[in-house]
C-alpha cells in the first residue's frame, strides 16, 4: 500500500513502516528511545515489535495500566517522572505502541516533556489505526470528561501494521469499525455501502478498507488541521457518543462502554436528528439505524440516565459561547457542521433509539 502523506508526517503501512522507522533512527541522532505501552500491549504487541527495531540506542519500556480510566494527568505525571529518572532529554525519542489511549496519552506526554520531544505512533487496535493515531490530536481526560486537556501536535510518522489486529477481541474490532462506518457516512457513500452486509466482506481485503478509512480522515484533516471548519465533520456521532461514554465511565451501576460502542449509539441518535432536520430521508435513516444495530448490542438507557447525559454535553469541546454544536449528515456521504439542536429533539432521539 502506498504511503499516505499527512500534514508534515507520513503514514506507512506494514513492512514499509519498519524500513522507514529504522532509516529514521539512522538519520537522526537520538540519545535514547522510550517505548510507551499499556499493560495489554506490553504483553501482546511489544514482543512482535521489538525484533523489527534496528538500533544500538538504549531502549526503555514505560508501561501503565490499560484502560480509559488511566488516560489522565496522573498517569502523565508518573511517566514524566520516569522519563526524567531514566535520562530523558530533548533528543530522546518516544514510540507509542498501543491503542487510542496509548497514542493519545503518549503523544501528549511527548509534546509537553522538555517543551516537546519527537514521537512516533504505532497503533495496535483498529480504532487507533483508523482514527486516534491520525490527525495530530493528543490529550487526556479530565475526570470522566473526554479529551479535555491536550494539544494538536504531529508525530514524526505513523506506522500501521495490521498484523497487530490478530491480538484483538471481536469486541475491540467492532469498536474500531464504528469509526470506519462514520467515515463512510460523512464522506463516501460507496465506502459506507461496503459495510451494509458484513458477511459479504472478504476480510482478506480488510487492509484496503483500513487504508481508505485513513485516507478519508487524512483528506479532511489536511484541509483543516486545527478544527476550525471541515474537520468538525469527524465529530459526527461524537457529541452525544462522548457524553454517553463519559456517563457510563463514571457511573458505577453501568458497564463501561468501549469508545466505538458509544459512538455507534451516537451515530444513530445524530442520524435521527439529521432526519428530523430534513437533512436525510427516512429510507437513509432506517438503513443507518438497522445497519449499526445489526453490528452492535443495544445499550439500555433508563429514564434517569438521559438528564445527566445531556448535562455532560455542555463540556463538549465543540461548544462555542455556551451553545452545543453538532455535525450532522446531509445525505449519506455528506456533512453539515455547526448545527444547533434543542434538548427536546435529543430526547426524541433517545426515545426512537429504544424503539
Amino acid at each position: 500500500m502506498q504511503t499516505i502523506q499527512a500534514n508534515n508526517y507520513p503514514i506507512y503501512f506494514n513492512a514499509k513502516g519498519y524500513e522507514a522507522l529504522n532509516l529514521h533512527l539512522k538519520e537522526n541522532k537520538y540519545s535514547n528511545i522510550f517505548i510507551i505501552v499499556d499493560s495489554s500491549t506490553n504483553e501482546f504487541c511489544l514482543p512482535k515489535f521489538l525484533p523489527y527495531l534496528e538500533t544500538e540506542l538504549t531502549i526503555e519500556i514505560i508501561e501503565f495500566e490499560a484502560g480509559e480510566a488511566n488516560k489522565n494527568i496522573d498517569t502523565c505525571v508518573e511517566i514524566w517522572k520516569v522519563l526524567t529518572e531514566l535520562g530523558g532529554d530533548r533528543k530522546s525519542l518516544v514510540i507509542n505502541l498501543g491503542g487510542g489511549v496509548v497514542t493519545d496519552l503518549g503523544g501528549f506526554v511527548s509534546s509537553t516533556f522538555k517543551r516537546g520531544i519527537d514521537f512516533i505512533h504505532i497503533p495496535t487496535t483498529l480504532l487507533s489505526m483508523v482514527d486516534a493515531s491520525v490527525g495530530g490530536k493528543n490529550g487526556v481526560d479530565l475526570g470522566n470528561l473526554k479529551n479535555q486537556i491536550g494539544v494538536i501536535n504531529v508525530p514524526k510518522m505513523v506506522l500501521i501494521d495490521t498484523n497487530y489486529l490478530e491480538t484483538l477481541s471481536q469486541t475491540e474490532m467492532r469498536s474500531g469499525l464504528a469509526e470506519m462506518l462514520k467515515h463512510g457516512l460523512i464522506y463516501d457513500r460507496a465506502y459506507w455501502e461496503r459495510f451494509l452486509d458484513l458477511k459479504a466482506i472478504d476480510f482478506a481485503d480488510f487492509d484496503e478498507l483500513i487504508y481508505r478509512s485513513v485516507e478519508i480522515k487524512n483528506e479532511i484533516v489536511k484541509q483543516d488541521p486545527t478544527e476550525k471548519n471541515i474537520r468538525k465533520a469527524l465529530n459526527f456521532g461524537h457529541t452525544l457518543g462522548h457524553a454517553i461514554e463519559s456517563y457510563f465511565l463514571e457511573n458505577e451501576s453501568k458497564t463501561t462502554l468501549l469508545h466505538g460502542e458509544a459512538i455507534a449509539v451516537g451515530m444513530i441518535l445524530e442520524s435521527y436528528i439529521s432526519l428530523q432536520k430534513n437533512l436525510i430521508n427516512t429510507e437513509e435513516y432506517l438503513e443507518i439505524k438497522s445497519t449499526i444495530k445489526s453490528i452492535y448490542d443495544d445499550i439500555t438507557f433508563e429514564k434517569n440516565d438521559i438528564e445527566p447525559i445531556l448535562e455532560l454535553l455542555i463540556h463538549d469541546k465543540k461548544n462555542e459561547f455556551g451553545t452545543i454544536q453538532f455535525a450532522l449528515i446531509e445525505g449519506i456521504g455528506n456533512i453539515k457542521i455547526n448545527q444547533l439542536v434543542e434538548n427536546e429533539l435529543i430526547l426524541d432521539a433517545f426515545q426512537d433509539y429504544k424503539s
